[in-house]
């Protein structure tokens, strides 16, 4: 657990079921583990892999409170209650990263040798630069018609500037065959294409990943995708219904709040800004995109500005960054939190 960076962490109670009490405490995620401690002494109750579990649920215990249930391998079932924000954000994150390590290959436990290990981020480092290079030529592209464009607009003040030209001069009347004589300049070539994206053809599609997407700073979440194109960004949801798309030139702000969750914002004037909220278990893939695409939009926060090895291990001393949400929103039934006893049925 030290050694995994801490996605996210929600205050919650633990059933202990030798002591038939709830105890309060903090619920932590990293990419591959669960783990509960409790606030009192800080002591880890129940920590496992996310490999192990079979079954993720949302249940309700005896006292109808809403409680999320996780079955391992071994037939021990765990109840995670008092879940802050809500109950769905919790299990909607939680759910997503199992699902990724269900889905993920098998690892193999042979030791891997430095060789393998340089030979894996020479491919990993290649299939960035590939992404980097197709970005950079469609970039190449639209700036190619923009050239195209300006060259056109050029010609066409040039015109303007030539029959400005013939109605200060004496001979302005309008039947003078001077002034409704048009430069050869003035027709458009055939071979010249209108500046736009959309002169380019069908945009590619450089990286989509499953995503745990929230608008705002609600504690609503639903399953989704983000789509890195060219041009911009498309959030879509689990039915692959466009729920937002961001041009390139709408975005003015992405944060970077772990390796596995961003914020997009596109603010207004006189109207609520738009934003929305992903987490990924296969952010980092797209994480190098983005840092090409917005250089100059996206904010590193204190999650992600550290090395590696030093935000894993700070990370671990800290804590995990806690979901936060609107506190209208975030009520919901539930234990009470200390000590108290009570069946979980």
């Amino acid at each position: 657990m030290s050694r995994e960076i801490c996605v996210h962490s929600w205050p919650c109670s633990y059933y202990l079921e030798p002591e038939k009490r709830w105890v309060s405490g903090k619920l932590s995620l990293t990419t591959h583990s669960l783990r509960f401690a409790a606030d009192k002494t800080g002591e880890a109750l129940v920590s496992f892999p996310l490999s192990s579990v079979i079954e993720i649920k949302k249940e309700a215990s005896h006292f109808v409170f809403s409680s999320i249930t996780v079955l391992e391998k071994d037939h021990v079932k765990h109840w995670f209650s008092s879940l802050q924000p809500s109950r769905n954000v919790v299990f909607s994150i939680i759910e997503h990263f199992w699902r990724e390590v269900l889905l993920s290959p098998a690892e193999v436990p042979l030791p891997a040798t430095k060789g393998k290990q340089l030979t894996g981020l020479m491919a990993c480092s290649q299939k960035r630069l590939e992404e980097t290079a197709r970005v950079l030529h469609h970039q190449g592209e639209q700036l190619d018609s923009i050239t195209r464009g300006l060259e056109k607009m050029d010609s066409d003040l040039d015109v303007a500037d030539r029959l400005l030209t013939e109605l200060e001069s004496p001979s302005w009347w309008p039947f003078s065959s001077k002034l409704w004589k048009m430069p050869a300049e003035s027709k458009p070539k055939k071979g010249t294409a209108t500046a736009g994206p959309k002169a380019l053809g069908k945009e590619g599609v450089v990286v989509r990943i499953p995503a745990v997407v929230s608008q705002g700073t609600g504690c609503h979440v639903k399953a989704g995708s983000l789509t890195l194109l060219v041009s911009g960004l498309e959030i879509h949801d689990s039915s692959s219904l466009l729920m937002h798309r961001f041009e390139r030139e709408d975005i003015d702000d992405i944060k970077v709040h772990t390796p596995y969750e961003i914020s997009i914002r596109q603010r207004f004037i006189g109207k609520p800004d738009i934003a929305y909220r992903l987490i990924s278990a296969r952010m980092p893939e797209a994480l190098p995109i983005l840092e090409v695409q917005f250089s100059q939009k996206m904010e590193l926060l204190e999650g992600a500005l550290m090395p590696k090895s030093a935000r894993m291990s700070s990370l671990a001393e800290k804590g995990c960054t806690v979901w936060q949400a609107d506190p209208e929103e975030a009520e919901e039934s539930r234990p009470g939190h200390g000590d108290r006893a009570g069946e979980a049925g």
